[in-house]
Parts: structure tokens; C-alpha cells; sequence
């Protein structure tokens, strides 16, 4: 290829041709707004360019005529070629003989369109090539199947379409139905399998163009199984859902075209200054919107096209099935009169009238308890009789089905349904406040309405646990009296979230208070699912404290009153925080959830310890050391003197045996560390004597190398022996990629402590204090100090922005004012710190006075760190 010099377009004429056609179209978009005008002109543009290249080298006798098939492919194919789609071409040629004379020489075209700034790629086949399902790249035989012919030898073209691909689908069409869904299943799986994303992906996410498209080639090739030839695009889906697909596709190519302008790339993430300016421009809607009901509108129309294709998608896997799977499909069909299953899906009688209330709600109910879905003729017959669920009889007789359905292990599956068919609209017209909302914080992901579905199947999927967390919590969930309860509450903890003012919490439960009226509960469960709502937040917010102090779980303890409603609140909390995002739910947060909960339920059963340890190490304390030689625990009675019963809770006898053996070797060296990998953290130990700044330097340190602290814990025993352990990430992975680092960093950080080496210096060395990425929340900076919460410090909690350095400059102040960090606790979620801290000063809780310079103080430094 590199003999030959690139083909100079005929002339200027047609370069200035393609970009005044490039502006025109975006001034277009500019007035319509119409995406799918500025997708078939684009491709009209650069159909003129690939023809005008191919006649060029024809003219120059580079090629024969007709010796070979240009032909249109993909998005290119289908005529939806946005403003920056890369174009795909097929050269067809009709034997490896052609191919081989020809294919160089004709690369020339694709060059000549990257000269014009069109990102092209070109795949050589023959004919007989494209009768064999290419396994590796099934969406390349899809795309086949949706190709079009622009160019060259049209017979070629005509052979494929009437020859190749009908004799490829006889063949291979279960095969490449296969392909497809696992591709499919894998892309939705990296989107966690909801089309509702706070920031959806318009092309690649569930319910984007790439589910359309997905559903187009299932039809085709669903089609070509059953009547054996391939339909016309016009006639691949029923007149009702074509309609439908048809709308959802023009809003979804509008919003991409919007995207590719809007960042001058092939873009298709919809960040939320994205749909800000959507919705103000009327993107794919023709009007104005405000930002949240723009977003129902996306999510409205990624509904109908990821509700196709997964209906598509688990058609065809049930045709493809065992013997043993159509055998269910018959006895499952009988056990509801009037009511089948077919192919896995729910159907119902062409001519059934759906009056009656009860028998609607026994199809959501079936959906709640078996692993089968509505069929799409079912869902319709369910859209149009949905508003006359709307009365208040039927309303006020809803809770013993919604009891039932909360109860299945497919709940949260059955209520989607629900919301799909406009039924629990009906029926819990509140929830309309929330459906498809989309509320912006820094760590949430999802619509406020599938958040609350997810935290209900987070539960029922306890039942069948992955992990040790899993497995605790799922322990619990079988002790509950009433399970349907802590349902019911999670359904509607965030329901006041769709109302405007400060608290939702507050809006939560007063929305509730009117939907449990209305279900009739019985005082005591309605009593019970408004605690929940009210206080869903609250053992989150006691998890951040020392939960090992006494004061601490006596006071959450009253609050929560009874074993019963402490087991509802812990899983409640444990479902919330699992269903804000994949990764919210660390194991050191379900560790600090578990251990406030059995400590919790200790002090319900009147088991508490001491503050500190004082002399002879008896009862459960004692017993933790029971396998250690006794000579041992003699030896380490001293080191463990005036510690606070934290922590030997907290840690292991290993472990403080490790800190014992760490303080016995002090006399050699004044500081000793420890670095070891703890879970997905790294786990840094220091034991010293205590002296000024000590946290603050070490948290300083620790910064300076670009680690990111998520959580630590600092004692001291009644020897001024200082015990303080930090968890980090490894942001940079300096740790992960260099071994040797390790012993640097304990090296480096043990220097600083001794007074060797400047923190200052330490610090500007290094960037760890950079940021590192864009803020796209601002958190406001609240500074907290309580009394009331230990007995023996005041506790300072403080919620700023999460920024790096942050930890250090807090203890840097404290150091300044001469408190004492008794005990930290930090803890990160998404972009706010969540760090509370236990002070003394002299031994004492800081006096009024000092409280106030330390709030003035932090506010002032961590203003300009911002």
C-alpha cells in the first residue's frame, strides 16, 4: 500500500461541498433540533464522497470497473450517521483472487476520507465469506443484514442478500442469536442492568440506540427462523410497538446528535450540564422542560427500547431451550385460569376483560413469586385498563396483594412491572413523586425509584449470599416477625425526596403517614414502618461515631428501643447503602454496620463493658486472649493499661499482640511501623510514644505520598504509648506496581515523626496533594461539636468536601489548639468527608471557649482548601 500516493479528491469543489453540507445540517439541528435530519444527511454526504472516490480511481484506471461492491454498513448502512459516527464500509469482492489484486489499491478511499476528517474503517470479504457466521464478530453478519449498497458491482451486492445471508440463517441463526444476547447481556451487565442511570450513556447503556439496534437484528433474525426469509424493516415489529420504537428512536438520535456537537467527539455520556442544556433546548421533545421532567422523558422512551429488546432477548433463548424447559413452560401455563405462560412470558386471552381489581393484581403477584416476566401484548392489555385501578376502593384494598408481592423474591421486579403498566401509579399515586426522578448528590446513581426497588431485591438476594457480609445479615433478615414491613418501608423511605424542601426525610414520612392511613395498616405497623422512614438514616450517621463508647450505644440504643426494630433498621440501612451504587457497600462499612448492631444488641440485653482497661483482664475481655500462653497475656497486661475497651474490640488478639511485640522494641527504635494489605486497602501501623502533632504529621505524611485515608483509629495507653493505624488507598498504585516502596514509605513517614525530615518539605515533594479529578458536587462545610454523645471527650464532626490533605489540615488545627484526638474516624462517600473525632483537652471535654475557636479555625482553613 505504501506504493501508491493517496488519490487528491476531483477537486476543491467537492472537499467545500461536504463541509457546506457538514454546516448546513448543524444550522438545521440548530433550528429543529431533529436529530434523525442531520443522521440521513450526514450519511447522503458521505455517500457522495465514497462514490466520488471510487469513480476517481476508476477514471484513473487504478481499478477495473465493477471489480468490486462498496457497500454501506452499521450505522452507515442504516442511514444514522451523527456528526462524528465512524463509517463503516464493506469492500465485497467476488473471490480471493479479486481481493487480492484490488483491495490495496482501493484502500486509497478510506484514506482520502480520513483527509476529510471522517473516521473510516473497511472490512474485505468475498461472497462466499459472508455466508459463514463469523464468531468472533456476530455483529458484523448482523450488520450485513442491514447493509446497503453504494457503489461498484451491484450483482455482488444482490448475491449476498438473496443468497449468502438466507443460506447463513438456515444454518447458523440459533448460533448467532446466542452471540448476540451474550454480548448483549454483558454490556447491560456492565451498566448494572437498569437503564436508570443518573448519568445514562445514550448509545451504549441499557435502553440507548445500541439496545434499538439490538432489537432490529433479533427481529430480523427471528423472522428469518420462523417464515424463512428476511422481512422488510417496515414490517419488524407489530404496528403498536414499531410506533413506539419508532418515537423512542427519534428522541434517542436527537439526544446523541446533541451530544456529538455538543462535545466534538463521538460523546454519548449525558453528564448533567448535558441535560441541563437539553432540556433547556428541548432536545428530542420540540419544548422547553425543566432538567427532572426532560429526564422522565429520556427514561420514558429508554423504557419502550430496552423493554423490546429484553422481551426479544428472552424469547429467543426460550425457543432455543431444553425439552425440559418448554415442559415447564406447559404446566406453568396451567395454573391460573385464563392466564398462560408462554416462552416465559405472561399472556392473556386476545378477547380477556380485565375488571376486577383482585384479578389484575394476581398477575403482579404471580410476576412477585416466579421467575417470569409480562409478555408485551399482556403489558398493553395492562396499560389500558391501569386508570381504573385509580379509585379509592381499589386503593384502600391494596395492601394485602402489595403484602404478597413484597414478600416474592422477584418483588422488586413485579413492582418495575408495576410502574411500567402505569398500575402502581394507580394505586400509589404518591409514588408518582419519584418515579423516574433523578435527584443529584455525589454518590447516588441511580433514579430515586430504582433505588428503592434495588434496596428491596438487595434484601431478598440475602437469601442466596455472596459473601460473609451476605450471609451475617441474611441471618437476621430470617428473624424478623414482620418482614413485609421493612418492604413497605424501604418502598417509601425516599418517597418525600420528589418534594421540594430541606429535609426528605420529614416529607418521607409525612407522604407515608397518609399512604399507610389510606392501606389501613394496624396502628402498631404503622408506628413501626414510620420509625423506619424516620430514622433510615440514623444508624449511618451513629456508625461514624466510636461506636464502641458506651454513651454512644446507650443512646442509639434508647432511640431504637426493642431488638426487633433494631433488626428492621439494620437491614434497612444495609440495603440503602448497598443500592446507592456497586461500590458504596465496602466490607469495612458492613463491618462497622455489623459491630454497631451486635454491640447494639449487647446493650439491649444489658451487656456492656467498662470504659477502660483497668487491672486483671476478666470475662469476655479475658477470654479473647484464652488461646495465648498465659505467660503472654501476663506480659501484655501492662501495654493494654488505660486503653479504651474500643480497642480490644475492635482488634484481634493477633493484632494486639503484633502492637504489643511493635511497643517492646521501642527501646531500639522510637518509632516502629507496620504496612500490610488489608482487604482492598492498604493497613499502616504506628506505635510510639505520644508527643504534639503526632496525628496530624502522620496523616500529613501519608497524604504527601498520594494515599487516600478512608479510615483510622488513634489510643494511647495510660504509658503515653500511642497506637495509631490508618487505612488507605493507594490512588497513584505507587505501592501496588514498586514493592520496594513499601519499606520507602515506612522509612520516609517514620523519619518525619522523629523530626528528621520536614513534613513541609516532605509534603511539596510530592503531589499527592493535587486533585486529581473535577468537582462536580459541592459539598457545604458543617462543623459539629456535641457533649452529649461521650462521656468522657467532646465529639467534632466534621462534613467538608473531600479533597486531598484534607485529614491533615483538620488535625493540623487541632494540634494548634492543644486538643487531643482521642479517637478518629473517618470515612468518604463520593465526594463529602464524614470525619468524626473524639478531643480532650487536659484530660477533659474542650470548654466552651475552645469549642468555638476550633469551629472558627476549621471553617476558615478548610475554606482555602477548597
Amino acid at each position: 500500500m505504501s506504493g501508491f500516493m493517496s488519490v487528491v479528491l476531483p477537486t476543491v469543489e467537492m472537499r467545500e461541498r461536504y463541509e457546506a453540507g457538514l454546516q448546513g445540517l448543524w444550522r438545521q439541528f440548530q433550528g429543529s433540533g431533529d436529530g434523525a435530519i442531520v443522521a440521513e444527511g450526514r450519511s447522503l454526504l458521505v455517500d457522495q464522497v465514497v462514490i466520488c472516490c471510487y469513480e476517481q480511481l476508476v477514471a484513473q484506471e487504478v481499478v477495473p470497473p465493477d471489480c468490486v461492491t462498496i457497500v454501506a454498513l452499521g450505522g452507515y448502512g442504516r442511514r444514522t450517521l451523527l456528526p462524528h459516527s465512524d463509517v463503516d464500509l464493506l469492500f465485497l469482492f467476488r473471490d480471493t483472487k479479486h481481493e487480492a489484486s484490488y483491495k490495496d489499491p482501493l484502500s486509497r478511499i478510506y484514506l482520502d476520507l480520513w483527509d476529510l476528517k471522517i473516521r473510516a474503517s473497511a472490512t474485505a470479504r468475498t461472497v462466499a465469506e459472508c455466508a459463514v457466521l463469523d464468531r468472533a464478530n456476530p455483529e458484523f453478519t448482523v450488520s450485513l443484514l442491514e447493509s446497503r449498497f453504494l457503489v461498484g458491482d451491484e450483482d455482488l451486492f444482490q448475491r449476498v442478500q438473496q443468497k449468502s445471508l438466507p443460506a447463513l440463517l438456515r444454518k447458523s441463526a440459533r448460533a448467532l442469536l446466542d452471540l448476540l444476547a451474550e454480548s448483549a447481556r454483558t454490556r447491560h451487565a456492565k451498566y448494572g442492568n437498569t437503564i436508570y442511570h443518573l448519568e445514562p450513556n445514550v448509545k451504549e447503556g441499557p435502553g440507548g440506540l445500541r439496545d434499538y439496534n439490538l432489537a432490529c437484528w433479533l427481529a430480523l433474525v427471528n423472522h428469518s427462523l420462523s417464515a424463512g426469509t428476511l422481512p422488510s424493516a417496515s414490517s419488524l415489529f407489530e404496528p403498536r410497538l414499531g410506533r413506539e420504537l419508532d418515537s423512542a428512536l427519534a428522541f434517542l438520535i436527537s439526544v446523541r446528535c446533541f451530544l456529538h456537537y455538543r462535545h466534538g467527539r463521538d460523546d454519548n455520556s449525558m453528564s448533567w450540564e448535558a441535560q441541563d442544556l437539553a432540556a433547556a433546548q428541548g432536545i428530542g421533545t420540540g419544548k422547553s422542560l425543566g432538567t427532572s421532567a426532560w429526564m422522565r422523558d429520556y427514561f420514558r422512551n429508554a423504557r419502550s427500547v430496552h423493554g423490546a429488546a429484553l422481551q426479544l432477548l428472552q424469547e429467543g433463548a426460550v425457543r432455543g431451550g431444553a425439552v425440559t424447559s418448554k415442559l415447564w413452560r406447559c404446566r406453568r401455563g396451567k395454573a391460573h385460569a385464563g392466564v398462560s405462560v408462554v416462552d416465559g412470558a405472561i399472556a392473556l386471552p386476545a378477547a380477556s376483560r380485565l375488571t376486577a381489581s383482585g384479578d389484575i393484581l394476581s398477575i403482579f403477584e404471580r410476576l412477585a413469586h416466579e421467575p417470569v416476566r409480562l409478555g408485551i401484548d399482556a403489558q398493553r392489555q395492562l396499560i389500558e385498563v391501569a386508570p381504573s385501578l385509580a379509585t379509592p376502593a381499589s386503593q384502600e384494598s391494596f395492601w394485602p396483594h402489595l403484602r404478597q408481592m413484597l414478600m416474592g423474591r422477584y418483588a422488586a421486579d413485579c413492582l418495575r412491572a408495576m410502574r411500567d403498566c402505569g398500575v402502581l401509579d394507580a394505586l400509589l399515586p404518591e409514588f408518582k413523586l419519584i418515579d423516574a426522578l433523578v435527584v443529584r448528590d455525589f454518590f447516588h446513581r441511580y433514579t430515586v425509584d430504582e433505588h428503592s426497588f434495588l434496596t428491596i431485591d438487595t434484601l431478598h438476594s440475602l437469601k442466596d449470599p455472596r459473601s460473609e457480609w451476605d450471609a451475617r445479615f441474611a441471618e437476621i433478615l430470617g428473624e424478623i416477625e414482620k418482614p413485609e414491613l421493612l418492604y413497605l418501608s424501604l418502598l417509601l423511605h425516599d418517597i418525600g425526596k420528589g418534594v421540594e424542601g430541606d429535609s426528605h426525610v420529614a416529607a418521607s414520612r409525612a407522604i407515608a403517614s397518609t399512604v399507610l392511613g389510606r392501606l389501613a395498616l394496624e396502628e402498631g405497623d404503622r408506628d413501626t414502618v414510620q420509625f423506619l422512614i424516620q430514622n433510615h438514616l440514623e444508624m449511618s450517621a451513629t456508625a461514624r461515631r466510636d461506636i464502641f463508647d458506651a454513651k454512644v450505644i446507650g443512646a442509639f440504643a434508647a432511640k431504637v428501643g426493642t431488638p426487633e426494630i433494631l433488626k428492621m433498621l439494620t437491614l434497612l440501612t444495609y440495603a440503602d447503602i448497598s443500592s446507592v451504587n456497586p461500590e458504596a457497600m465496602t466490607e469495612w462499612k458492613a463491618e462497622n454496620l455489623w459491630l454497631l448492631y451486635v454491640s447494639t444488641s449487647n446493650f439491649l440485653n444489658r451487656h456492656v463493658d467498662d470504659e477502660r482497661v483497668h487491672g486483671t483482664l476478666h470475662g469476655q475481655v479475658r477470654g479473647k486472649f484464652d488461646a495465648l500462653p498465659s505467660r503472654l497475656v501476663k506480659d501484655i497486661q501492662p501495654f493494654l493499661e488505660g486503653l479504651p475497651q474500643r480497642y480490644l474490640r475492635i482488634y484481634s488478639a493477633e493484632a494486639i499482640v503484633r502492637h504489643f511485640e511493635l511497643a517492646s522494641r521501642l527501646w531500639q527504635e522510637a518509632v516502629q511501623t507496620s504496612l500490610t494489605p488489608y482487604r482492598d486497602l492498604y493497613e499502616f501501623t504506628v506505635v510510639t510514644t505520644d508527643k504534639p502533632f503526632l496525628f496530624a504529621t502522620l496523616a500529613g505524611a501519608l497524604s504527601g505520598w498520594g494515599m487516600e485515608i478512608v479510615k483510622a483509629n488513634a489510643f494511647s495507653n495510660a504509658n503515653g504509648v500511642v497506637v495509631d493505624t490508618f487505612h488507605f488507598k493507594d490512588r497513584f498504585r505507587t505501592l501496588d506496581l514498586n514493592p520496594s516502596e513499601h519499606e520507602r514509605l515506612r522509612k520516609s513517614i517514620a523519619e518525619v515523626v522523629r523530626g528528621e525530615r520536614p513534613l513541609e518539605y516532605f509534603i511539596r515533594s510530592r503531589s499527592g496533594f493535587k486533585r486529581t479529578s473535577v468537582t462536580k458536587v459541592q459539598v457545604a462545610t458543617k462543623i459539629i461539636l456535641d457533649d452529649d454523645s461521650s462521656s468522657h471527650s467532646t465529639v467534632l464532626e466534621v462534613v467538608a468536601q473531600d479533597v486531598p490533605g484534607l485529614l491533615y489540615v483538620i488535625a493540623q488545627v487541632l494540634s494548634e489548639l492543644q486538643c487531643n484526638i482521642e479517637i478518629a474516624l473517618i470515612d468518604t462517600e463520593g465526594e463529602s468527608a464524614l470525619d468524626v473525632f473524639y478531643l480532650t483537652a487536659n484530660g477533659q471535654k474542650l470548654p466552651t471557649e475552645l469549642q468555638q475557636t476550633v469551629r472558627e479555625s476549621l471553617l476558615e482553613r478548610l475554606t482555602k482548601t477548597r
